[in-house]
């Protein structure tokens, strides 16, 4: 060991050191470790390899490598796997309220084996969607060495001249029930638009939260847009394995000392300057309170509020993921917006060095992909907090492609998702209405569903800005359109999403970030008091452990306090 590292300050001696630990060094034994193992640092390496979703069937050889780098730099690595939801399976059904809750469940597993086990330091993959920040909270949560490796994202297909992604063939599915393509076609679509393993193309959830895990320092550098299916991510991957062992060895930077309140703006403002996913504001609250930070929509707001859209990718734009790794990658949207003064170079990162030191070879932004700052495609962020007497506590908007960011028109309410979509299916909606989908939030839901199946629908049919899309639940990464979700309160909270009626008028202004609901506060009141919760849908198992815990979604839809400290019972 080096750096006054000695292997009485290691937490794993607590299951292997003295005379009462000999039936444990048997259970190691049993794994093929010999007493030169057994010694070193114990280091987990967590992933969620397996056949439940594409975007995680890349990790089988990029764990194995980051095995190899842990050994390589003297540890002993020790392999384990945790779950994922296929946000694309799940899609469009009860299935879906298990995704949200899958981080939840990817957060806590982790916890569980690294302090069961009292591993020393952590590398751990994300892939699909929910599992990026269910790694990323777990690290902080549990604070020991930790690195983060992308999985990598699938390669766009190539269909009829142009590149495709899933996306183009949820939106096919609309264009079918209009007529404007026909079914064979469609399939021809189908058998194109994913050809590859790895996580979605575009700036997607998992796209977005990979640049988010680098602007905030606790990823392996470069690592983010590289597709999954490059061989080149196995000495990423090693990269990550080594960069555990020397975070243990030099005694940090640990998780809790990176992800501050400056590298979380970070966050938010690479998900600004992309067109990101609107779930990642909610992650990096979620986020930010495993480190005990007070962090929530309104503090996201401030930020994306102030940085430009400089990415033109999909959905809102045109280009994929391999398209930023060509010019460079998420470094080259760090280093132009830490010049700009949009995101903090002074942060710290895995690599030891400052987040400036670390980008500041990066190439400046290619023109077309990644527009300069001082030409932005927009001057503020694409994505908007919106607020009024509709979502007193902030709902999401994604703002990057849309052509007009006002609407107002008459509600049209449905109790669930599944509602919503057969009027969608039947085409039984009109032109100019606000389609509200309540009681799908964390708590209503429960576990707060996105609709990728329901927007892109809409939006096939023609309809993405002719009719806006209100809801409590969440909304894919790759949803476009006038489309607002996480409304806070929630419906089941008693919102005031809960109190309006088909008919009412409604105002959303994505410029002024105002959603209100024009209606007398008088017949508001008699409305609310004459409410009542619904019943639970799912009273017992997984779901109804979530909705017993969850918070709000402007807060993280988190299931705990925040700042967990664990202890071994004899440490200072």
């Amino acid at each position: 060991m080096s750096n006054g590292t000695s292997t009485r300050k290691l937490r794993s001696r607590i299951t292997t050191d003295g005379i009462d630990r000999t039936p444990h060094r048997a259970f190691m034994r049993a794994m093929g470790l010999d007493d030169a193992a057994i010694a070193k640092p114990m280091v987990g390496v967590v992933s969620m390899k397996g056949e439940t979703t594409p975007c995680n069937m890349t990790h089988a050889w990029q764990a194995e490598a980051a095995k190899q780098g842990v050994a390589e730099a003297g540890g002993t690595p020790r392999e384990f796997t945790t779950v994922a939801v296929s946000d694309g399976i799940g899609m469009n059904h009860e299935g879906m309220k298990f995704s949200l809750v899958s981080r939840e469940i990817i957060a806590d597993s982790i916890e569980a084996v690294v302090h069961g086990h009292a591993y020393d330091a952590l590398v751990g993959l994300g892939g699909c969607d929910k599992t990026l920040p269910g790694v990323i909270m777990a690290m902080v949560r549990c604070d020991v060495p930790s690195v983060f490796l992308y999985g990598g994202s699938a390669l766009p297909g190539r269909w009829r001249g142009r590149d495709v992604s899933v996306l183009d063939a949820y939106e096919a599915v609309g264009a079918v029930m209009t007529g404007e393509m026909d079914e064979a076609t469609l399939r021809e679509l189908e058998m194109a638009c994913k050809p590859t393993a790895g996580a979605c193309a575009g700036q997607f959830t998992a796209n977005t939260m990979a640049m988010v895990a680098e602007a905030i320092g606790i990823a392996v550098p470069g690592s983010a847009m590289m597709p999954g299916v490059h061989t080149a991510r196995a000495g990423l991957a090693r990269r990550a394995g080594t960069l555990a062992m020397e975070i243990l060895m030099r005694g940090g930077p640990r998780p809790r000392e990176i992800v501050t309140r400056k590298a979380i703006e970070n966050g938010c403002a690479i998900v600004a300057a992309t067109g990101g996913s609107t779930n990642a504001a909610m992650h990096l609250c979620a986020i930010a309170n495993e480190a005990g930070i007070a962090f929530d929509l309104d503090d996201a707001e401030r930020v994306m509020g102030r940085t430009p859209l400089i990415g033109n990718l999909r959905p809102g734009g045109a280009f994929h993921a391999v398209d930023v790794h060509r010019v460079g990658g998420a470094a080259t949207v760090i280093r132009a917006l830490i010049q700009s003064g949009h995101i903090h170079g002074d942060i710290l990162t895995v690599t030891g060095r400052t987040l400036a030191e670390t980008v500041a070879d990066a190439p400046a932004p290619d023109g077309t992909v990644i527009r300069p700052v001082e030409n932005p495609i927009l001057p503020t962020g694409g994505v908007v907090v919106l607020k009024g007497n509709l979502c007193p506590d902030g709902a999401l908007l994604k703002v990057a492609g849309l052509k007009q960011v006002v609407f107002e028109g008459p509600a049209r309410v449905f109790e669930s998702e599944a509602d919503a979509v057969a009027c969608v299916h039947a085409r039984s909606y009109r032109e100019g209405e606000v389609l509200i989908v309540r009681h799908e939030g964390p708590k209503g839901g429960p576990g707060m569903p996105e609709m990728l199946g329901l927007t892109a629908l809409i939006y096939g049919q023609k309809m993405g800005e002719a009719v806006a899309l209100l809801t409590d639940g969440r909304f894919s990464g790759a949803t476009r359109g006038m489309c607002i979700g996480y409304a806070s309160p929630e419906a089941a909270a008693g919102g005031p999403l809960a109190l309006v009626r088909d008919g009412d008028t409604i105002r959303i202004d994505g410029a002024a970030r105002t959603i209100d609901l024009k209606v007398d506060p008088a017949e508001l009141e008699r409305r609310r008091a004459a409410w009542t919760p619904r019943p639970p849908k799912h009273p017992s198992g997984a779901l109804a452990k979530f909705a017993a815990l969850v918070g709000p979604a402007n807060k993280g839809a988190v299931t705990h306090a925040g700042g967990a400290r664990f202890s071994y019972g004899d440490e200072a």
